[in-house]
């Protein structure tokens, strides 16, 4: 993980600066049952937009939490694998699921 921001003193404050964002937790949440080309997250992903997905996969990148692998192709075939760092966030995700099913079973 490159340390050009300012790390927080806050945990959680951490984890929102590298996930706080709606897509990157969707991202996170396809990108753990494997690797996936960006056309796949470009479906997967629904709303999003390509711009908006090559930021956010960048900017994962350059935290550590994706990896980027291009294969010497043509037409170029790129792929998207999460990190270690990256997949150490599925107990986060799994919360999420779980809170968001109780919470959608009590309305």
């Amino acid at each position: 993980m490159e340390h050009t921001k300012n790390i927080p003193d806050c945990p959680v404050e951490m984890t929102l600066q590298l996930i706080g964002d709606k897509w990157k937790v969707l991202i996170i949440r396809d990108l753990l049952t494997g690797t996936k080309r960006f056309n796949e997250l470009m479906r997967s992903v629904s709303g999003i937009t390509q711009k908006v997905l090559t930021s956010h996969l960048r900017a994962m990148e350059k935290d550590g939490l994706v990896t980027r692998t291009v294969y010497p192709e043509v037409p170029p075939k790129v792929e998207y694998t999460l990190t270690g760092t990256g997949y150490s966030l599925k107990p986060i995700l799994d919360s999420m699921y779980a809170w968001g099913n109780e919470y959608k079973s009590g309305l």
